[in-house]
């Protein structure tokens, strides 16, 4: 009985490994290139299973690896959600048991293509994954967080394609290699239990492959290598590293002012053109305030350049309810507003309840939950040293949404978000390196400012130019130059990733002719 136990268990311990590797990928490790060996251990002990075992490894996987990148949410919902910690610790694992499901999914399509059809695990793996990859970036209001080729912002010339394929043709590459050692291991098992299994195929998957890396890896040579035209424009992000139980407490608020004021005033020392505060930095209602509103403009008319920050507006007020946005708000160089961006994609649960009227009761978990209403329009701003974008908090993590800002045109993007949210865990360094593949895909220079961290530069290609450290009170003053460049991610959008569920879908219709 006890040896039936620990078989039984044992065969779910590759699952296992492939989620502890995944994790290992993804920063704050950053030992990236375990993300082309993670998947191998799951994949090879799917061929033995049955579909109600595969759905289980699968979903073992899944588990893992979601809890161990994304277990930082935790520290939003435990301190500033007054959530006790083993409560928020079970609100985290029950998100990655409905993420779960997408692997668990994964790996039954996966396991029962490779049984009933001959085709190479290099093909069929890639193809699944980015369609669930895909489908999980939508589902539910959409959660990318955590998908596979994110783990590869620091590998620049193969994530260049990303202004073709968008993040999910660097999966579908990662997923293929991982099929192709899986291929190797299951060759011989294949070759026993499928008679007449065609080694042809398996030939000729390598040999695409062996290609398509080929092809990716010279055109990211190519594209790092190419001399982009453009203007510099100089600008300083002030990461005031306020504290979030603070900043809006009325006794605090001249200090935090004072603090955004003196470093203001530092930066515009090395005349920058723009001057960037962090998401709803000022700790009061930008134009509803008047007192306060004053003694902002009145502070930028000295500073002699353009200011954009994030201030939390006033969009309707009555007896019956108060109607917010989190916006972005850009002034002159004499203090007069000439852009305001409202977030077009609020936080479920943090800035909206969705689902309201069955899940009123969670009104009562964090203060402020229901008051903001999402933009409704892509607006850019349009200055003299060029025309950007503004992506509030999360927003930059749907590349579908990014792009929308940059089809008829656009020179940078800017970022402002708070991550004082999540501590000193590893949710800002991962923030951040998403938006590494935003500027790649649309192959646009992305400044962004942090309230704790982590701020800097990216060139269009993808490259850090500078950073800041967390909670770090700094003054960060960087150039980045303009590119008007309209990429074929931008013009045509995940037109890959329709592709593959294309793909999908016939080899889900013609299994047997694949056989």
């Amino acid at each position: 009985m006890k040896d039936s136990i620990i078989k039984k268990t044992a065969a779910y311990f590759p699952a296992f490994v492939s989620g502890i590797l995944v994790i290992l990928a993804f920063p704050v490790f950053d030992i990236y290139l375990l993300a082309w060996i993670a998947f191998v251990p799951l994949l090879v002990s799917l061929w033995g299973k049955t579909a109600r075992e595969a759905f289980l490894s699968g979903y073992l996987f899944g588990v893992v690896s979601f809890f161990g990148t994304l277990y930082w949410i935790y520290h939003s919902v435990s301190v500033y959600g007054s959530i006790p910690f083993p409560v928020s610790i079970c609100i985290v694992f029950l998100l990655c048991c409905y993420l779960g499901l997408f692997p668990a999914l994964f790996a039954v399509l996966f396991r029962s293509m490779l049984k009933k059809t001959k085709l190479p695990a290099l093909l069929i793996a890639p193809v699944i994954w980015v369609v669930l990859e895909f489908l999980r970036s939508y589902a539910l209001t959409g959660f990318p967080w955590s998908s596979i080729g994110y783990s590869q912002y620091r590998f620049l010339p193969v994530i260049q394609i990303s202004d073709i394929t968008g993040i999910y043709g660097v999966s579908f590459l990662i997923l293929a290699i991982n099929g192709s050692f899986a291929d190797l291991f299951l060759l011989k098992k294949r070759l026993r239990e499928m008679p007449l299994f065609p080694l042809s195929y398996s030939i000729i998957g390598f040999s695409s492959l062996i290609i398509l890396l080929v092809v990716t890896a010279g055109y990211g040579i190519w594209r790092l290598g190419q001399e982009r035209e453009g203007h510099p424009v100089k600008t300083s992000v002030i990461q005031g590293s306020i504290e979030q139980d603070k900043k809006w407490e009325p006794v605090y608020q001249n200090e935090v002012l004072d603090i955004y004021s003196g470093l203001s005033q530092r930066a515009a020392e090395t005349s920058p053109q723009l001057i960037v505060w962090p998401e709803t930095a000022v700790p009061f209602f930008f134009d509803y305030d008047a007192a306060n509103t004053g003694n902002l403009t009145r502070l930028q008319e000295g500073l002699g350049t353009h200011l954009l920050f994030g201030s939390v507006l006033v969009k309707e007020r009555s007896l019956e309810k108060t109607l917010l946005s989190n916006s972005a708000v850009l002034l002159d160089k004499g203090g007069k507003t000439i852009y305001i961006y409202d977030k077009l994609h609020l936080v479920p649960f943090g800035e909206y309840v969705p689902l309201r009227s069955i899940l009123f009761f969670i009104d009562k978990l964090v203060t402020g939950i229901g008051d903001y209403i999402p933009g409704s329009s892509y607006v850019r701003a349009g200055t003299e040293f060029g025309s950007f974008g503004t992506l509030i908090c999360y927003e930059v993590i749907f590349p579908g949404l990014v792009r929308k800002f940059y089809t008829k045109g656009g020179d940078f993007i800017v970022n402002i978000t708070n991550d004082a949210w999540f501590g000193r865990t590893a949710g800002p360094y991962q923030h951040f390196s998403m938006a590494v593949f935003r500027a790649i895909e649309n192959r646009k220079p992305l400044i962004r400012a942090a309230n704790t961290g982590i701020s800097g530069f990216i060139d269009s290609s993808g490259r850090i130019l500078s950073r800041t450290e967390l909670f770090e009170r700094r003054v960060l003053t960087g150039t980045v130059k303009t590119d008007n460049t309209l990429t074929f991610y931008t013009k045509y959008g995940d037109l890959f990733s329709y592709l593959c569920i294309v793909i999908f879908i016939i080899l889900s219709i013609n299994i047997k002719a694949w056989r």
